[in-house]
Formats: C-alpha cells, structure tokens, sequence
C-alpha cells in the first residue's frame, strides 16, 4: 500500500488527504496547530466562502496569480465538485452576489467540520500539534532524488511513499501560516517567488477623518510612478490608518508588488463614477438651486454621506459655511474634480500577517499543474496557498487549494 503523509491540515492539506485515501493509500496527515482547519474557520468573516459559482474561465480569470496554471486541477475537481461535496456531506449550501457560495448555516466550522468527518471515515490517521523539521530524500536510480520521510522537531522520521506539502502561505501566523513550507522546499532547490501579501488593507499617508466610513459604488484606480496599473468599482472603507475594503484588497496585490520595488504608489478615488464631469456639475447645479438657501455644506445632503461633506469641500478649499448662492463656477468646478478624484499616497500595506492570502511561493514553473507533483524530486507534491498561485476574493483562493489539493492526493495516491 502507498504510503502518503499531508503536512497541513488546512483545506489543501484535508482535500489532498481526503482524495489519496479514497485512492487506496494509507494516509498521514500532520497539523503543527491543536485542530485542523484553523484558518478555514475564519475565512468569509466566519461564513467560509467555499467556492464560486460562476463558471471555471471567470474562476481562471480572478486568480491573478498563475490562474492558468490551475486549468488541469480545476477540469479535474471544479466548483460543481466542491458544491456537491459540501452538500453530500450534510452542509447545504447558498449562493450570494458575486455568485459567492456559502453554508446556509453561515457557518465555516460546518464546513471544517465535512471535511474532518470525511477524513475520519476514511480512515486518515491525523496528528495534531506537531512540528515538521524537513523531508528526507535518497538517490533515485536512473539520477534525480526521491522522498522517503518526513522529519519531524523531535528528531522522529514518518516514512513516505509521498509527501504533499501544504503548509499555507505567511499570512494570519496565528492559525499556522508561518512559511514552513517555504523553506521546506527550498531546502529541497525548488525556487520560492517573491512573497508579499495580498487581499491586505493599505496605509496611506492622508488620514482623513472617516474612520469606519463605509463607501458603495466608487471607483478606485490604482497608479504606480503616475502610470495607471489597476481598475476596480465597488466597495471601500477607511479606517484609521488608511483604507481597507473589496476594492482595496482586490487591489492590494498591485499595490504591494509596486511597493516592493520601491515605486510610488497612489490611490484615486472617485465618488460617482456613474457621472461624467459634466453630469456632476449639472447634478450639483440641480442641488444648489434646490438648497439655493442653505450653507455648501447642507446643500450637499442628497449627494453624500453626511460624514463625507465636510472632508470634500475641505478637499476642494472651500468654505462649508459659504451661503452655496455665492459660489462660482470655478468653485464648483474644483468641487466636482474632487469628487471625481480624491487621491491617497499609499505608503505600505498592513502586515503579512494581517493580509487574507500570501501572493508567491513555490514557483509553478517547477510544479507538474497535473498532477502537482515537483520538477525536481519524486514524490514530492504541493498544494494551497504554499504554491505562487492568488486570487480575488469570492471564493476563488479556497477552490484553488481544494483542486490542487484533489490533484495532488490522486496522484500521490497512484504511486507511479
């Protein structure tokens, strides 16, 4: 019988546990943390967004990071095979905006828990709160080197036919997430990408009083050295050391690499993308005849939220308390080019720690995208946020950790 240990217990590590036991091997699998599933109970604030719903070009498309690697595990174990999962194991399921699939409980334990069941019934012998040294390899004959261990802290060795490495990426250490996996498999010559977060809130150098002001429907355009790099519409939030948000995390990956290489970064943000220059001025016209009493700063009721007012006209260099009968044109022009346009200075993101995924890792271009099995040593396989492979959220880093999982626990299974 094939002999294949998972190091990690997350959802890479559970679906590739789950997938080589249903292939006949005996399975091992090992989590440095008490339980499994510690950073899955957090994930979708608690609701566990498992999947999304649309179909696998719209999911290659919102993994920006090496999204066409995944076409083989993706074809192989797609979100109609996750959906079906979760629902044959007792977690019905919803889907929401954006197509975001949900346990109708809003549960993520419900899904952790479908998982650990599952791996129960199979028979997968887990060990919790141990520490994984390294991995034993030997000379395979014909050249080229093979597993044969995994080497635990203590000094113990648990022999290994396979070896599925997913061990997560940096992000959220506290659920074990601590780059293990990395120097694993650099340990072994496979070529680890640049690591920066991704999915993270940014700091910027403008506090703007808005602390917990929550913003629909703007637009945000992310700059790096005055060249335009990215494009979003939706939802923000300031906070107090900058922004955070789906539109800001969306972003942040740009953001974090243009950071990286020393680049100035900026934010504009417009408030009414649904408005050209022209459209706005007549709005605005439209309000301050309505108003044509009041002070600027009441007159713009309709068009903002009452928090945002006054920051606007401050933006604008104006006057909240000029009577709105006595602006001009040219007031009124700088008022409606600040609202199409607030900039931010983006100084640095928020720590690895606090980012939802790790963008890089393990190199794809040594990874079979098959069978997930390493280039450079048989027996050796990868999976989840371990490998340089991110995406948006909705849904989309936790199908990419499930079918790379699927794939590699079938192939190590295999044996060959």
């Amino acid at each position: 019988m094939i002999r294949v240990a998972v190091i990690g217990a997350g959802p890479a590590g559970m679906m590739a546990a789950m997938k080589a036991a249903e292939g006949g091997a005996s399975v091992k699998l090992i989590e440095k943390m008490d339980r499994p599933g510690r950073k899955m109970r957090i994930t979708g604030k608690g609701r566990c967004n498992v999947t999304n719903a649309s179909d696998l070009q719209e999911i290659i498309k919102n993994i920006q990071g090496n999204g066409k690697f995944l076409m083989s595990s993706l074809h192989a174990f797609n979100n109609h095979d996750v959906m079906h999962f979760f629902e044959d194991c007792g977690v019905p399921l919803k889907v929401e905006r954006g197509n975001r699939v949900f346990p109708v409980s809003d549960r993520a334990q419900d899904a952790v828990n479908a998982l650990v069941m599952r791996l129960h019934e199979l028979g997968v012998d887990i060990e919790t709160g141990i520490q994984v040294s390294g991995i034993v390899t030997s000379k395979r004959e014909g050249g080229g080197r093979r597993v044969i261990a995994v080497r635990l802290a203590s000094g113990r060795e648990i022999a290994a036919d396979a070896i599925i490495v997913a061990t997560g990426g940096a992000s959220y250490p506290a659920t074990g997430s601590t780059g293990d996996g990395y120097r694993i498999a650099e340990s072994l010559g496979h070529t680890i990408t640049e690591i920066t977060p991704a999915l993270v809130p940014l700091e910027t150098e403008e506090q703007l009083p808005l602390q917990g002001l929550s913003l629909k429907n703007v637009a945000v355009t992310l700059f790096a050295n005055g060249k335009e790099v990215e494009h979003r519409f939706g939802e923000m939030m300031f906070t107090h050391f900058g922004v955070t948000g789906p539109v800001i995390l969306s972003i942040s990956r740009t953001a974090a690499k243009a950071l990286a290489h020393h680049e100035d970064v900026e934010l504009r943000i417009d408030m009414k993308p649904a408005l050209s220059h022209e459209k706005l001025d007549a709005r605005l016209q439209r309000d301050f005849q309505k108003y044509i009493r009041k002070t600027l700063k009441n007159a713009m009721m309709d068009l903002l939220p009452h928090r945002m007012i006054e920051t606007v006209i401050d933006l604008a260099f104006l006057d909240p308390d000029m009577p709105v009968h006595q602006l001009s044109k040219k007031d009124r022009m700088r008022l409606v080019d600040t609202l199409k346009c607030i900039s931010l200075t983006v100084t640095k993101t928020r720590p690895i720690a606090e980012a939802i995924v790790t963008a890089g890792g393990v190199s794809v271009k040594e990874i079979n995208p098959k069978t997930m099995e390493s280039k450079l040593v048989h027996g050796l396989y990868f999976a989840g946020e371990v490998v340089d492979v991110d995406g948006y959220t909705g849904g989309y880093n936790l199908q990419a950790a499930f079918s790379m999982g699927a794939a590699a626990g079938r192939y190590a299974a295999d044996g060959r």
